[in-house]
């Protein structure tokens, strides 16, 4: 179980984190994502919305690789483009209006690592950042959701799968994710188009529409890496 405690300069001032990205916890080839994030994706990765497996509840998720486990943005080097704020947090949490951090999770420990705190006791940058990174987080999941409702009221949702052949003789295949049902937008009321608008939705929408085009140029970096011609970056 998390072992969750709200953080502070005199517990914690010796502890660090591995902010870096890690296979052990990037390479997932599906990411939770918030509206905020979504003009930084659309230029990389599709943004699709998928249910949960438990609640069958909508979130938007960026697609970043074709199988579990996958994720063609994590390279030796790092990570190429945006990363998701969900893998930004790490081990951290909101507690009412505190930060909380989980000290059983395997980023937290005595090894390398970011400070939380100065010898001093005062906050790091680092620190600083996940307080933003928090304080975006927070009301960006609650947009998100009323974003999802908009789309679902008015129909806006409807199934996509994936599928695509590789270089190998090999095809992947994603299923169970949604996009935007273009058709049903074209035709929707002037007045709601206008709505939209204004709620800043539409823009939303089309970035998601946008997005897609980057599934073929991903599929270009996993034949990449098939063929093993080096990383899926060149």
């Amino acid at each position: 179980m998390p072992n969750i405690v709200i953080v502070n300069d005199h517990a914690h001032r010796a502890l660090l984190v591995k902010a870096r990205p890690d296979p052990a916890f990037d390479a997932r080839h599906f990411v939770a994502v918030i509206v905020g994030e979504f003009p930084l994706l659309a230029v990389q990765c599709p943004i699709l919305l998928s249910k949960d497996a438990d609640t069958g509840a909508f979130l938007c998720g960026a697609v970043l690789g074709f199988e579990a486990g996958e994720n063609l943005f994590l390279t030796a080097d790092g990570w190429r483009g945006h990363r998701p704020l969900s893998l930004q947090r790490g081990p951290f949490y909101t507690v009412g209006d505190d930060l909380a951090i989980d000290l059983d999770d395997a980023r937290v420990g005595p090894g390398a690592g970011e400070a939380l705190f100065s010898p001093q006791g005062e906050a790091t940058p680092y620190l600083r950042s996940i307080v933003a990174l928090m304080q975006d987080l927070r009301p960006g999941l609650e947009r998100t959701k009323r974003f999802i409702e908009t789309l679902l009221a008015l129909k806006l949702v409807e199934p996509i799968d994936v599928s695509l052949s590789f270089d190998d003789g090999t095809r992947r295949e994603l299923t169970d994710l949604y996009t935007i049902d273009r058709q049903v937008l074209q035709d929707l009321p002037d007045a709601v188009v206008v709505d939209l608008f204004r709620r800043g939705y539409l823009q939303l929408i089309h970035l998601m529409i946008a997005s897609l085009r980057n599934i073929p140029l991903m599929a270009e970096r996993k034949n990449r890496q098939l063929a093993g011609d080096g990383p899926a970056w060149g």
